[in-house]
């Protein structure tokens, strides 16, 4: 059966779905999106997703064709066409289609694509044997803040860790310090148990999986550092950790080749991970 997706207000197989070639989306990469995680049926940390897009959206000062709620609806009815148990929801929200030229367009309606994926998230391999990391310089432009479309270094910073068999790259900025991770948020655990990881600022994007698991450490009385980490400090870690909204909570195991504590996953980020599972079963909507 035909995967479904939704194109400006209408659902069509997927092998249907169009755009226009003048879309802004396709030749500015004028456009934000969103991801969200779907276990059990339902939508994981939906509200700080959409928050996310309103957010992204205004910074680019570019309107959504409808409003959360109706995003909320779209998102559930791919769910459901799809018969997705476990996997994604992706959201697309581009300046529209209207003849090539730099500055804004008048009078053009956004486009808004959005379809579903099937992903084996709570039983991956990668949380049972952690994940291998290599590092890159980060050549993105300043600001990181915005979940923008134009992922071109993201997408060379993930082919490169492809290519170094590992499943994640961490993008260092000029000053020695780990940013983020091509798709994810980077954390390290010190040896003295210190959760550490970057401050929120235009240098990255406010992860939701980052928010959820920073407060749920805080519940669990667990002592958290928002500050820069050096990738020589990363490998002397204890344990390190990556989230994403497609991935929750996966241990690092590896980082350019040097093992992180005893090369397995930690205990500390398989219970973060089992945290993350309990609060994002008990918010789904």
């Amino acid at each position: 059966m035909s995967s479904i997706a939704y194109v400006n207000g209408a659902y069509t197989p997927l092998e249907d779905a169009r755009v226009s070639i003048l879309d802004r989306g396709f030749l500015f990469a004028d456009g934000v999106y969103e991801v969200a995680a779907v276990i059990d049926g339902r939508l994981i940390d939906n509200e700080a997703h959409l928050a996310r897009l309103e957010r992204s959206l205004a910074e680019l000062r570019l309107e959504s064709p409808v409003t959360m709620a109706e995003m909320v609806e779209i998102e559930r009815a791919l769910v459901t066409r799809n018969g997705i148990t476990e996997g994604l929801v992706y959201l697309q929200v581009t300046r529209g289609a209207a003849d090539r030229d730099f500055s804004f367009p008048r009078g053009v309606r956004p486009t808004l694509v959005a379809f579903a994926q099937k992903k084996n998230i709570l039983a991956s391999p990668a949380a049972q044997t952690g994940v291998k990391v290599i590092t890159v310089p980060d050549l993105r432009w300043s600001r990181r803040d915005i979940k923008s479309v134009a992922l071109l270094a993201q997408v060379l910073a993930k082919q490169a860790a492809t290519e170094a068999g590992c499943q994640e790259a961490w993008m260092v900025d000029a000053d020695g310090f780990v940013t983020e991770g091509s798709s994810s948020t980077a954390f390290i655990i010190t040896r003295a148990g210190v959760i550490v990881t970057r401050p929120n600022s235009s240098a990255i994007l406010p992860g939701c999986t980052r928010r959820a698991v920073m407060a749920l450490a805080a519940e669990q009385r667990l002592s958290v550092e928002e500050r820069a980490f050096s990738v020589d400090e990363a490998k002397a870690a204890a344990e390190a950790f990556l989230t994403s909204a497609s991935n929750l909570v996966l241990p690092v195991v590896e980082i350019d080749g040097s093992p992180i504590g005893a090369g397995v996953p930690g205990d500390s980020a398989k219970r973060l991970r089992a945290l993350y599972l309990d609060f994002a079963r008990a918010t789904a909507v």
